[in-house]
């Protein structure tokens, strides 16, 4: 897959190689179209034309991940929320507070980061949260 994106992004080469080297470096696809655009540097041959079409790719997929939860009900369909959440932050160097705003039968009205912090401690202020769940107008939250 990797390969095939870097085709987009260089039609004329021989991508095996770096899709390669890309792999080795970060671990697998998730962690390679996750990774930051600096991270992404550090890799011999990856330009900023690589980046961007990586990046593309990671976009569409949470945007894919977040059509599928959005304005449907999410505890009926746990495994999908959780989907979403993994395409969303599994691969994120820093740690985020990340709030799901869900109204009346559960159907999700916004999914917000609140705080981002380090490695493994974020902040999280209850009153910001409360505060933002009330100008939402949801009736609950789920905190991730």
């Amino acid at each position: 897959m990797i390969e095939l994106v870097l085709f987009l992004a260089r039609p004329r080469g021989d991508m095996k190689p770096l899709a390669k080297r890309l792999i080795d470096h970060f671990g697998g696809f998730g962690e390679t179209i996750s990774a930051p655009p600096a991270r992404l540097r550090e890799v011999n041959g990856v330009g900023k034309a690589t980046i961007s079409a990586l990046k593309v790719v990671e976009a569409a997929a949470v945007r894919l991940s977040r059509s599928r939860v959005m304005n449907r009900p999410t505890l009926s369909s746990w495994t999908v929320l959780l989907d979403y959440c993994h395409a969303s932050m599994a691969y994120n160097p820093i740690e985020q507070f990340r709030v799901l705003f869900l109204g009346r039968k559960n159907v999700l009205i916004a999914d917000e980061v609140q705080q981002e912090g380090a490695v493994d401690h974020t902040p999280v202020y209850p009153r910001e949260v409360v505060k933002r769940a009330l100008d939402l107008g949801a009736s609950a939250i789920i905190l991730v």
